[in-house]
C-alpha cells in the first residue's frame, strides 16, 4: 500500500516569519522526505500584459494565485508523480521560461499568504499553520526585504502595503486564521512550537 502523503500548509501576513517556519521544518528532516512549495511560485502567467498592466494588478488578492495548477500539483505529487513547478520572475511581474522539478515526498510544506483561503487547499492539508505577527513587526520586515532583495524603493514599497497589502491582509488572510490546527505567535523565536510540530510530523510519519 502506498503511504500517505502529508501536506502541512504554512500561512500568516506578508513577512509574519512564515517562511522561516516552514524552513525551519523543512531542515528538520531528512531531504529525501521532505519538499517545500511555495505559493508565490503559483502567481498568474501575465506575459500576455504589458508591464503597466501588470503593474496595476493586486498581487494580494486571491485571483492574483493559480491555485488550480497548485492544486493539481498537489495530487500529482501524493499519487507518486513529479512536478514541474513554475519560476516567478518578481522583476518582469510574470513567470520565467524556467521550471522547478520536485520529486514526490512523505511530507509537503505548502507556505503562502493565501493557502488556506481556499477550501480546495484546506481539504488537502493534515495540518494547517498560521504564523501571527503584529503589523508594524511585519511593515518593518518587509520593507528591509524588497528594498535588499527585489531592488524595490521606499515609496513603492509603501505604497503597495497601504493600497494593497494591509487592506487585503485585514480582508482575506486574516480571517484563514480560524481554519488553522496550530497558531504561532512570534515566529520561528517560538521554539515550543515549533518542537510540538516537529514531534507531531514525526508521528505521521510513523505511522503506516
Amino acid at each position: 500500500m502506498t503511504e500517505k502523503t502529508i501536506i502541512i500548509g504554512v500561512t500568516g501576513g506578508s513577512a509574519s516569519g512564515k517562511t522561516s517556519i516552514a524552513q525551519k521544518i523543512f531542515d528538520s528532516f531528512p531531504s529525501e522526505n521532505i519538499a517545500m512549495i511555495q505559493q508565490d511560485s503559483y502567481y498568474k502567467d501575465q506575459a500576455n500584459l504589458t508591464m503597466d498592466e501588470r503593474l496595476a494588478v493586486n498581487y494580494d488578492h486571491p485571483l492574483a494565485f493559480d491555485n488550480d495548477l497548485m492544486i493539481a500539483h498537489l495530487h500529482e505529487l501524493a499519487e507518486g508523480r513529479s512536478i514541474q513547478i513554475p519560476v516567478y520572475d518578481y522583476t518582469a511581474y510574470t513567470r520565467s521560461d524556467k521550471t522547478s522539478q520536485q520529486l514526490p515526498t512523505r511530507v509537503i510544506i505548502v507556505e503562502g499568504v493565501l493557502v488556506l483561503e481556499d477550501m480546495r487547499l484546506r481539504n488537502l492539508m493534515d495540518i494547517k499553520i498560521y504564523v501571527d505577527t503584529d503589523d508594524d513587526v511585519r511593515l518593518i520586515r518587509r520593507i528591509k526585504r524588497d528594498m535588499d532583495e527585489r531592488g524595490r524603493s521606499l515609496d513603492s514599497i509603501i505604497q503597495q502595503y497601504l493600497t494593497s497589502v494591509k487592506p487585503m491582509h485585514h480582508q482575506f488572510v486574516e480571517p484563514t486564521k480560524r481554519y488553522a490546527n496550530i497558531i504561532i505567535p512570534n515566529g520561528v523565536e517560538n521554539k515550543v512550537a515549533v518542537d510540538i510540530l516537529q514531534t507531531k510530523i514525526e508521528s505521521l510519519l510513523a505511522e503506516k
